[in-house]
């Protein structure tokens, strides 16, 4: 979940005080309480932010969780989850004038909640952050005041479930300067030909929002393409390793006519692309960070239930080592988007700092679910244990949303003074 407020730009940031305050949430359970918290980092939550993480924990090990195992063995999505997150209300409560939460939650908050779901199942916090992160964001700050009112209050309801399509069959981390999928202005309305490719959700989504680029000024420009739109083709890509449960779809675009009024008239360039990825990248750290407590969290159990030569398997010093390298990656990871958090409330926080916290978070979760798998054995390749799904799933989140050289040319073109893009 992504929190947003509009940024500036800063060249002098002052690092608050913070006082850490005493979590005395009265309706706090021994399971609430995360093993993986070794600096208490969420203490620096009000009681009313730490009362919604409560909810949230309590929903999703309630009523996600038992449907997770299932439908990622079987590749399928559970329809029954958006009701159960309709009701949950946990929807764009980062959002200014939307959502339950007046006012729009922290980053913090946000962060953590992203992390919340990234602990129980990385495809449903991808699910969640599609729809509330991606689509969503791509609606608030790239429309103008009608297309938000027209648009997101269904979406804050989860009534309606967005999707966001850039990606292209030839063109990842190159799209920016290459893309395929055009747009033609013809009256009042747009056709727009090409294709997209991994494209979440958008096997059932209600709207889409497809980035093409204007074959007059050839600036990329934003639609928001409805369901059952004609030309407008969704096919679910099979055969993932990964975020099974994700339905993720190439699309094919032949002559979809979409309406002037469907334009997000503020995204004007990639420009404004590269700025709804750098408020939603943050959010990929942070369900990373959520991967790497769930992964921990299981290996941990197992190492005091599992016996080998009479005694938990807890007991051997490698295991121990396993576990406190993985312990050490979370802490240091949770440290750095609590900052990154701090950055964005202030509205100060830049792309290269979001680029880093992706980077820097995603490996240091691909090293960490990898030791937390090895403490099972064999045990860690099947789903009974919930671990492999982990493992899975880390994969697609170190790729997504940014490769992690794509981030690291960013952090170092921010470093250097000097690009070392090609092309």
């Amino acid at each position: 979940m992504t929190t947003v407020t509009t940024p500036t730009t800063a060249t002098t940031v002052t690092t608050p005080t913070v006082t850490t305050p005493t979590v005395t949430t009265p309706t706090a359970q021994p399971e609430d309480q995360l093993a993986a918290d070794f600096y208490q980092y969420e203490a620096l939550l009000s009681d009313e932010e730490r009362e919604i993480l409560l909810k949230a924990r309590a929903f999703l090990r309630k009523e996600i969780k038992p449907l997770v195992n299932e439908y990622w063995g079987k590749g399928e999505f559970p329809f029954e989850m958006i009701e159960k997150f309709r009701a949950s209300g946990l929807a764009a409560l980062a959002y200014e004038g939307y959502g339950e939460h007046k006012p729009a939650a922290s980053h913090l908050l946000g962060g953590m909640l992203a992390a919340e779901l990234g602990r129980v199942d990385a495809s449903t916090a991808t699910f969640f952050g599609v729809h509330n992160g991606l689509g969503f964001y791509s609606i608030y700050y790239g429309g103008d005041q009608e297309q938000r009112d027209r648009f997101l209050p269904a979406m804050a309801s989860m009534d309606k479930i967005g999707a966001f399509a850039l990606t292209e069959p030839l063109g990842g981390s190159d799209v920016s300067g290459g893309m395929r999928t055009t747009a033609r202005r013809e009256g009042d309305e747009w056709i727009l030909n090409g294709a997209k490719k991994w494209i979440g959700n958008a096997t059932f989504a209600d709207y889409v929002v497809v980035f093409a680029r204007d074959v007059d000024d050839n600036k990329v420009k934003a639609f928001v393409v409805e369901k059952g739109t004609p030309g407008f083709r969704p096919e679910k890509i099979e055969g993932k390793i990964a975020l099974r449960i994700v339905q993720n779809a190439e699309i094919t675009l032949t002559d979809v006519r979409v309406p002037e009024a469907n334009r997000l008239h503020n995204i004007k360039g990639f420009r404004d692309v590269a700025e709804v990825l750098r408020v939603t990248r943050g959010g990929v750290a942070w369900q990373a960070l959520g991967v790497m407590i769930g992964a921990y969290e299981l290996a941990l159990d197992y190492a005091k239930e599992r016996i080998a030569f009479g005694r938990p398997i807890a007991k051997f010093q490698m295991v121990q080592d396993l576990l406190v390298k993985s312990l050490g990656n979370i802490t240091a990871s949770w440290g750095m988007l609590v900052q990154l958090a701090r950055l964005q409330d202030q509205g100060i926080f830049r792309d290269e700092q979001s680029a880093l916290a992706k980077e820097y978070v995603a490996a240091r979760m691909r090293e960490s679910v990898a030791w937390c798998r090895e403490i099972f054995g064999g045990n860690g390749i099947v789903l009974d244990y919930d671990v492999a799904r982990f493992f899975s799933d880390a994969e697609a989140l170190y790729s997504y949303e940014g490769t992690h050289q794509m981030q690291t040319l960013i952090v170092g073109k921010s470093i250097t003074g000097l690009s070392a893009f090609v092309g």
